[in-house]
């Protein structure tokens, strides 16, 4: 494989990924979203921080991110490289590199000093993109868990720990599976803190109230 392709759909994945829609949003209306709820940029807190509408906003962007970069930046790419050269049998590399990038962006951003959010709706785009019957499983286990716990974090990690079989068992092949192995493995260690606090039983559910959120600049 070309090495300077994959450098390229990585940094290009890994930049798209990195768009900090959460704190973007939240400085659009004065709220620095680090600093409130549990501190992080991705949908959840801004659901609870910023309010349905701009959570919304938030989780279709983030989505958004995963799923093009996967669909669409390494077929971008190679439209600049030579047609005859190959790289049509490659694609599916290409995604994967992708794929892992744009998740790596949006967790750890380049903008806010490798401080990100978690991952999940960037996954889900990316998943949708990439193995689609599998996110269908693993959507279903977040309703569900979500429903019965009203613990948000609970149902993420649920999803992403049904993720990988699930992609094998829908016939992705054992590549893909690991793929969505190594995903699993970084939306479960993102959510450390999550677990602690299901642990210690003060972990907040879906729809407890707040605090009202205090405003200010970034730093």
């Amino acid at each position: 494989m070309n090495v300077v392709v994959c450098l390229i759909t990585a940094v290009a994945a890994y930049l798209l990924g990195s768009i900090p829609t959460g704190y973007l949003v939240g400085m659009a209306k004065g709220i620095d979203v680090r600093k409130v709820g549990s501190g992080n940029i991705g949908a959840t807190n801004a659901f609870r921080i910023l309010g349905k509408g701009p959570g919304i906003f938030v989780l279709l962007v983030d989505g958004l991110k995963g799923y093009v970069a996967v669909a669409l930046v390494p077929r971008l790419i190679l439209r600049f490289f030579d047609s005859n050269s190959g790289w049509g049998d490659q694609v599916q590399w290409l995604k994967i590199i992708a794929a892992i990038s744009v998740v790596l962006g949006h967790n750890y951003t380049c903008w806010l000093k490798f401080k990100g959010g978690k991952g999940i709706a960037t996954s889900a785009g990316v998943l949708a993109a990439l193995v689609p019957v599998a996110l269908v499983i693993s959507l279903s286990t977040w309703i569900i868990v979500c429903l019965l716990t009203r613990y948000v974090s609970a149902a993420s990690i649920a999803a992403s720990l049904i993720l990988p079989p699930a992609t094998y068992v829908a016939g992705y092949g054992w590549l893909l599976a690991a793929v969505t192995g190594a995903m699993c493995v970084l939306a479960v260690y993102k959510h450390k803190g999550n677990i602690v606090r299901l642990m210690n039983g003060t972990e907040n559910r879906l729809g407890q109230k707040k605090a009202p959120p205090s405003t200010g600049t970034a730093s």
